[in-house]
């Protein structure tokens, strides 16, 4: 099973920019579409965007539609999120994910491989 690595987060201002990225442990993850949950304290993990095999298809949340932009660079086992415009509801611990169910899919239940998560805190 593929292990995903996240990193890149930490403190920002609102106004704000981070780019997080999330390392895969071998070449076949990417097979599969790619997405980032996140999850603040007290509540459930909630989809943030997800991106096909190929990277020529995506998807977002509504909360971070136009704001956050997800790529992935297959040669490099590699998925990005560069987040613009950073918002204090944007504060979570965010997390990467392999798509097990059908694309489109937003549910936790059908991504899987979860990484351990980067800490993102934007600041008012």
């Amino acid at each position: 099973q593929v292990q995903l690595a996240e990193s890149g987060g930490g403190l920002v201002q609102a106004g704000g920019s981070l780019r997080l990225s999330c390392e895969a442990s071998e070449g076949t993850y990417g097979r599969y579409g790619r997405a980032w949950f996140r999850q603040a304290p007290g509540k459930e993990r909630e989809f943030v965007s997800a991106i096909s095999w190929n990277g020529l298809r995506t998807y977002y949340s509504d909360s971070v539609k136009g704001r956050f932009t997800i790529s992935r660079d297959n040669g490099k086992n590699m998925v990005f999120l560069q987040m613009n415009n950073l918002k204090s509801e944007d504060t979570a611990v965010y997390y990467c994910a392999v798509l097990q169910g059908g694309w489109g899919s937003r549910e936790v239940e059908d991504f899987g491989s979860w990484g351990q998560g980067t800490q993102v805190t934007v600041s008012s």
